[in-house]
């Protein structure tokens, strides 16, 4: 009877690893003439996604066994949001009863800085897995960022020069008109690369944000040495940081002076731009500038 009891643990155990998750598989151990002999059950958790999150506490139990299952973000980039049977306590304890399999959710930090719309930003940049990392950069418009300079002649939206506009214009002497002036899904970075309802921020938006946070520079957030602007809510106190990205033109330019972020909003004084908020050490802008540069996109969540 020992030797049947050791067998059948071995077979009711084995770890099955795949690139995006830890699948902890086993089979339900048989009852025996033994009616003190437990039933074993198996308890299976995955991650939704293993870069932004991983998953303990999966096994496999015998019936009645407590059990706590916790969440952990890789990083300040990423957040738990819940479990695949809606349940959103993390760590999470439970009794077995049956084999079960959980998959905890995860999706990129979002902040509730409590705005009148209702609206909330996320804790990074398209392109970073921190606060404080920069991100990519993006040209107006564009969802890759790109490997050559960043000019008219290699933008997406126009055949090489500002006047030969292809998309999102409202001017016939500056190319197609379509009277677009606001991104497309397909065009926004944010929604490409992050998907779900995340999206660029409009110019109303950030404007939004200007109007109801209190902006504060600091020249090292969090002890990593990186410069930017710390926007605290006047409502409930949270906060996001948006570092100093500088901007990609021809050259890399005012990294670590300037923060320059794109709104998904077309220019007024010409077609040829787009809104988009400014600030440096001393003040906190908006004005409209060329579609082709390389700007940092700092996502929303909303409808």
């Amino acid at each position: 009877m020992k030797n049947f009891k050791f067998l059948a643990a071995v077979c009711c155990m084995a770890a099955v690893f795949t690139a995006m998750s830890i699948t902890f598989v086993s089979c339900k151990k048989e009852k025996t003439d033994d009616p003190n002999d437990p039933t074993v059950y198996t308890l299976t958790v995955l991650s939704s996604n293993e870069e932004m999150g991983t998953v303990t506490g999966g096994g496999s139990y015998e019936e009645g066994t407590e059990v706590t299952l916790t969440a952990t973000p890789t990083s300040d980039g990423y957040a738990f949001v819940k479990w695949s049977d809606e349940n959103t306590d993390n760590p999470r304890a439970l009794t077995v009863a049956e084999d079960l399999e959980l998959t905890a959710i995860f999706d990129y930090a979002v902040v509730d800085l409590g705005l009148p719309s209702g609206l909330k930003w996320a804790a990074c940049n398209v392109g970073a897995t921190k606060p404080e990392e920069y991100g990519n950069y993006y040209a107006w418009g564009e969802t890759e960022p790109k490997t050559t300079t960043y000019s008219w002649a290699t933008y997406k939206w126009c055949n090489g020069s500002e006047s030969t506009l292809t998309k999102y214009n409202t001017k016939s002497s500056y190319g197609t008109v379509d009277n677009k002036t606001v991104l497309d899904p397909e065009d926004d970075a944010a929604a490409v690369n992050w998907g779900g309802t995340w999206r660029m921020p409009t110019y109303a938006e950030w404007t939004e944000l200007r109007e109801n946070c209190e902006w504060t520079w600091t020249d090292d957030y969090n002890g990593t040495g990186v410069k930017g602007q710390i926007v605290t809510s006047k409502t409930n106190g949270n906060s996001i940081f948006l570092p100093a990205t500088g901007y990609r033109s021809f050259e890399d330019f005012g990294a670590g002076i300037y923060g320059i972020y794109w709104s998904s909003s077309l220019g007024t004084d010409g077609p040829y731009n787009a809104w988009l908020v400014d600030f440096n050490s001393d003040n906190v802008s908006r004005y409209d500038n060329g579609r082709f540069y390389g700007q940092s996109v700092r996502p929303v969540l909303g409808e």
